[in-house]
């Protein structure tokens, strides 16, 4: 003898709530999976492009500073630091540098670029 209740809609929520969640883990996975492929891709490109020293002057200069939480109240920030050059052609690049060599490249400055695809190198002032 059944006690009256009808779990059907239950188990059909419940079934309903497992395809969601596998649907988000899959979505999750393959964002990951994108992302690193592009990274992969753009360092494998920067690897197999000439090492290239060029006039340059620097154009601009920007940081921008990432924030992150954690669920344990825990924050980070982190910096990125970009320049921008113009070679001779009128072209510009920005690249990202470290936050030493950020410091020490000033607005105007006219030198020698070194860079690889998208990896900044150095720059030599004249």
């Amino acid at each position: 003898m059944g006690l009256g209740f009808d779990f059907s809609g239950f188990f059909a929520g419940f079934g309903l709530m497992w395809i969601f969640s596998a649907i988000i883990t899959i979505l999750v996975i393959a964002v990951f999976v994108v992302v690193f492929v592009k990274i992969i891709s753009q360092w494998s490109k920067n690897n197999n492009s000439p090492k290239l020293t060029v006039p340059a002057a620097i154009v601009a200069k920007r940081t921008s500073v990432s924030h992150h939480h954690h669920h344990d109240h825990h924050h980070m920030h982190s910096t990125s630091y970009y320049v921008t050059f113009q070679v001779e052609s009128g072209d510009r690049m920005e690249l990202i540098v470290s936050g030493q060599d950020f410091g020490l490249l000033v607005e105007g400055d006219q030198g020698m670029l070194t860079f690889q695809g998208t990896r900044y190198l150095g720059f030599q002032r004249t």
